[in-house]
């Protein structure tokens, strides 16, 4: 059975930070990154800067591809990963189909979120580029480019704007597996990863791996082969068997990764 695997981006970001994934993900999963509005093939549509219309939205974009497909699960970075949780809860909800696994990168949970540091940046514009910089993920020749420079500025503090208007109501813990993905030198504390524990009736799984907050493109084949070992668990047959074994799902993504025509 396969599984279709929304991408939620993380803040400033449009939907091409996953492209690469069509062809590297091992047969099973299918690619299905999300634009978000403002962005990208979006572009020329206003952005949304309050989380929970931003939700609702995207899940009635998205209705069509999540009830039909035979399974799907979600992938968010950083502000993604926020965004794939309000999405299960927004389904949750409404009594709509659910997620079969949220994983969850580069991301404090929803209960331990600090914006201390989102609203500084967007007290002037220095301080966003500071910020984005900061980050890292952005090739330096953004920062000479001002046209360029002032888009993704645009787009990156409204989405912080969108972060900010999050609140964290507590809910009952979701039916379905999370797997949170950090980076060893990113600046989120343990224990606020571990609290993606409290947002799920299952265990949780956590993945650590070398590199800062952009660790999914330093640690590329390592956290492909993670998804795709997690996502194989979560793909059973009509008739109980897996599709194809976790170890080799896992294998498949590494070497797709490392193979020089990847």
């Amino acid at each position: 059975m396969t599984i279709t695997l929304l991408c939620l981006p993380c803040a400033g970001a449009s939907a091409t930070m996953y492209l690469r994934w069509r062809r590297l993900l091992p047969h099973g999963i299918e690619l299905l990154p999300v634009e978000l509005p403002g962005r990208g093939s979006r572009l020329g549509e206003r952005v949304v800067e309050d989380f929970e219309v931003l939700v609702a939205q995207l899940c009635e974009e998205l209705a069509n591809a999540m009830q039909t497909a035979p399974a799907f699960a979600f992938f968010g970075h950083s502000m993604g990963a926020l965004l794939a949780h309000g999405m299960a809860r927004h389904l949750q909800a409404n009594d709509q189909r659910l997620p079969v696994a949220i994983v969850a990168s580069g991301s404090a949970a929803p209960s331990r979120r600090d914006v201390t540091r989102l609203r500084a940046a967007l007290s002037d514009d220095a301080s966003l580029a500071a910020d984005l910089r900061r980050q890292g993920g952005t090739p330096e020749e953004l920062f000479e480019h001002p046209e360029l420079l002032r888009m993704t500025l645009d787009v990156l503090a409204a989405d912080y704007r969108v972060c900010d208007s999050f609140r964290h109501v507590p809910r009952p813990p979701l039916p379905l597996p999370i797997h949170v993905f950090a980076g060893r030198q990113d600046d989120i504390a343990p224990d606020r990863l571990a609290a993606w524990g409290l947002e799920s009736d299952l265990p949780l799984t956590l993945d650590w791996f070398d590199g800062g907050h952009f660790f999914i493109r330093q640690q590329e084949a390592a956290a492909l082969a993670a998804l795709a070992r997690h996502l194989a668990a979560q793909s059973p047959t009509s008739d109980g068997r897996q599709p194809l074994d976790a170890r080799e799902m896992s294998a498949t993504a590494s070497r797709r990764v490392l193979s020089p025509s990847a």
